[in-house]
C-alpha cells in the first residue's frame, strides 16, 4: 500500500516552519524564529517576508534530512492559506504551489487557525468529538465547536482585540520585553492577582472585547505613575498577576457558559497563548469543579508550527479535499 506523505509548510506570521506527515504520523517539526523584531516590539510586516524567503528553502531541506524521505516520495504538499500577513503567506504559498507543479502532486490548503485545533491530534490523548476549543493567540480569540476534524463552528469570538494581542501590549506599557505575553505570565506567577481590580469586559452571547481593558490598564499605570514614578519596579509581580487574573477570568466566563449551554464537557485550548501557565492551571481547576475533561496541546505545538499544518492537511487527504494551482493567500481567512 501506498504512503500518504505530506510536506506541510507554515508562514502566516514570524515562523517559518517545515513538517513531512506519513499516514497521519508527523514525523517532525522544523521551526525558524524571526529574531529581528525583538527590538521593534513587535512583528514588522516587511521583515518577516524578507525573512520567510531567507529560511524557506533551508527549512523545507532540513525537514527532508530528518526523516530521509526524497522529495519524489511525496504524496501532497499542504501550505497555510491564511488566516496571517499577506506577505509573509505569500512566499510559503508561492513556494507550495511551485514545489507541488514541479513533482505533478495535489496542493492542499489550511486554515492557520483550524490547524491550531487539531494540533490535539498529532499525539494523544485525542479529544473525542464533540468538544469545545478556546483558541487564544495573539491575533485572534475564539471559542469554536469542533464536530469532526473538518466541521467547525466559532460561537464566540473577541469583536475587537485578540486576548494574545492584549498580553502583549500589557506588557509593553511595562516596559517588558516582545514577546511580552510570556514575560506577564512568568512574573503573575510571583505576584497577587487580586493585588489590583480591572474592569471586565461585557459582551453579548459568548463574545470577547478586550479593548476596554487594555485602555483601562493604560489609565491606571499613568494615574500610579504620577503618584510614584517607581510604581511599575515596585509593583512589577502583582501588575502581572492582576493583569493575566482578569484576562483569564474574562476568557474562562464565556467557556464555562458556552461548555454549560452547549452541553459539551470537553474542552481543549489551542494558539500561542495556550503555553499560559496561568490559563492552563485555571482550566484544570475549573475541570475539577466542573466534571470538565480538558486537553493542552505539547508546547512545541501551542505557537505556529507546521506540525499542526501537516495534520490538518493528512485529514483533508484522507476527504479528497485538493485546490488549484490558481489559489492564492487570505489573510482573513476565516473558520
Amino acid at each position: 500500500m501506498e504512503h500518504i506523505t505530506i510536506l506541510a509548510i507554515e508562514s502566516s506570521c514570524d515562523e517559518t516552519s517545515a513538517s513531512i506527515v506519513r499516514d497521519g504520523v508527523v514525523l517532525n517539526n522544523v521551526v525558524a524564529t524571526q529574531k529581528v523584531h525583538e527590538e521593534y516590539g513587535g512583528v514588522v510586516p516587511e521583515l518577516a517576508s524578507r525573512a520567510h524567503q531567507q529560511n524557506i528553502i533551508p527549512v523545507v531541506e532540513q525537514a527532508f534530512r530528518e526523516t530521509g524521505i526524497a522529495k519524489e516520495e511525496l504524496t501532497a504538499i499542504g501550505f497555510t492559506r491564511g488566516p496571517g500577513l499577506l506577505g509573509a503567506l505569500l512566499v510559503g504559498t508561492a513556494y507550495a504551489k511551485s514545489m507541488a507543479l514541479a513533482l505533478d502532486i495535489p496542493l492542499i490548503e489550511v486554515n492557520h487557525m483550524e490547524a491550531h485545533i487539531l494540533a490535539h491530534f498529532i499525539d494523544e490523548p485525542r479529544p473525542p468529538f464533540p468538544f469545545l476549543c478556546l483558541t487564544v493567540s495573539g491575533g485572534h480569540t475564539q471559542i469554536v465547536l469542533v464536530k469532526d476534524h473538518l466541521t467547525m463552528e466559532v460561537v464566540g469570538k473577541t469583536q475587537d482585540d485578540a486576548v494574545g494581542e492584549a498580553f502583549d501590549k500589557s506588557a509593553k506599557l511595562l516596559g517588558l520585553p516582545y514577546p511580552g505575553g510570556p514575560m506577564i505570565d512568568k512574573y503573575a506567577q510571583l505576584g497577587d492577582p487580586h493585588k489590583f481590580e480591572f474592569p471586565v469586559s461585557e459582551m453579548e452571547g459568548y463574545n470577547y472585547s478586550f479593548s476596554g481593558i487594555k485602555t483601562a490598564i493604560l489609565y491606571f499605570l499613568q494615574r500610579e505613575k504620577r503618584k510614584d514614578e517607581q510604581f511599575i519596579e515596585k509593583n512589577l509581580n502583582d501588575i502581572c498577576a492582576s493583569i493575566q487574573f482578569t484576562f483569564i477570568k474574562m476568557l474562562m466566563q464565556k467557556l464555562k457558559r458556552a461548555s454549560r449551554e452547549l452541553k459539551v464537557p470537553h474542552i481543549a485550548i489551542a494558539g500561542g497563548v495556550s503555553a499560559n501557565k496561568g490559563l492552563r492551571q485555571a482550566l484544570e481547576e475549573e475541570a475539577k469543579k466542573s466534571r470538565w475533561t480538558v486537553y493542552f496541546p505539547d508546547f512545541e505545538y501551542c505557537t505556529d508550527n507546521a506540525g499542526m499544518i501537516a495534520i490538518a492537511a493528512h485529514y483533508k487527504y484522507e476527504a479528497g479535499e485538493f485546490c488549484e494551482q490558481s489559489v492564492s493567500p487570505d489573510p482573513r481567512m476565516s473558520i
